[in-house]
C-alpha cells in the first residue's frame, strides 16, 4: 500500500511559479490560473498506476512524472472540475482520505535582510526563477514533504510582490528562495507558513 506524502491542490497557479516549472517539466505546460494537483508518494513507483487512474478519470494534463531515489511524484492540471474529479479518482484508488496525507514540517525559515552582493551572486549561480538582487531581502524555506514547497511558493506568490528564486519540490527536502523589498518578503513569508500551518 503507497504512503500518500502529499496531496496538494492548487486553485490558481500563479505566473511566477507556474513559469519556474515550465523551466524544468518534461510533461504538458500549464498555464497561469490553471488549477493543479500535486502528489507525492512512497515507494516511488507506485506513482505509475495512480497516474494512470488520473489521466484515465478526466480531461487532465499532465506536467510532472517523477520516480526518484524513495519518492514518487505526480503534478496534473486543467480547469478545477477536472483537476478535482482526477484527484478524487486517485484518494478513491488508494482507498484514502485527503487527511492521511503527512502534515508538512518546516525544517528551516529565515528572513535575511539586504543580502550581500557576494550572496546574491552565489545564490544566483544554482537559480532557475529570477535573480536575487544585492540589497533585496531573502526568504528561505525547507520543508518535508519536499512538494510542499510548491505549495509555500504559490501561496507566497498570492500575497505579496516578490520574486521567485528558486524552488525545489522533489527529494529528501522541499526548499523555497523568494526575494523583494524587506515588507514584501516578511508578507511572503506568513502566507508560506500559514498555508503550511493549516495543514498540520
Amino acid at each position: 500500500m503507497a504512503e500518500l506524502r502529499s496531496f496538494i491542490f492548487i486553485d490558481r497557479l500563479q505566473p511566477q511559479t507556474m513559469c519556474y516549472l515550465g523551466t524544468w517539466i518534461r510533461g504538458s505546460l500549464p498555464r497561469a490560473d490553471m488549477a493543479a494537483q500535486v502528489i507525492e508518494v512512497a515507494p516511488g513507483l507506485d506513482i505509475e498506476p495512480l497516474t494512470d487512474v488520473a489521466l484515465k478519470h478526466a480531461e487532465v494534463q499532465a506536467g510532472i512524472l517523477v520516480v526518484e531515489r524513495q519518492f514518487g511524484y505526480l503534478e496534473f492540471h486543467g480547469d478545477t472540475g477536472s483537476v478535482k474529479a482526477a484527484a478524487a479518482a486517485v484518494l478513491d484508488d488508494l482507498g484514502a482520505l485527503e487527511e492521511d496525507a503527512t502534515r508538512p514540517q518546516i525544517l528551516a525559515s529565515t528572513i535575511i535582510s539586504s543580502i550581500d552582493h557576494q550572496q546574491a551572486f552565489l545564490i544566483n549561480r544554482n537559480k532557475i526563477g529570477s535573480m536575487a538582487l544585492p540589497g533585496e531581502s531573502l526568504f528561505v524555506l525547507e520543508v518535508q514533504p519536499a512538494s510542499y514547497a510548491i505549495l509555500a511558493t504559490n501561496e507566497a506568490e498570492k500575497a505579496a510582490e516578490i520574486k521567485v528564486v528558486d524552488y525545489r519540490m522533489i527529494g529528501a527536502t522541499g526548499r523555497v528562495y523568494l526575494s523583494g523589498r524587506e515588507a514584501d518578503v516578511r508578507q511572503a513569508a506568513e502566507a508560506a507558513h500559514e498555508v503550511l500551518g493549516s495543514r498540520t
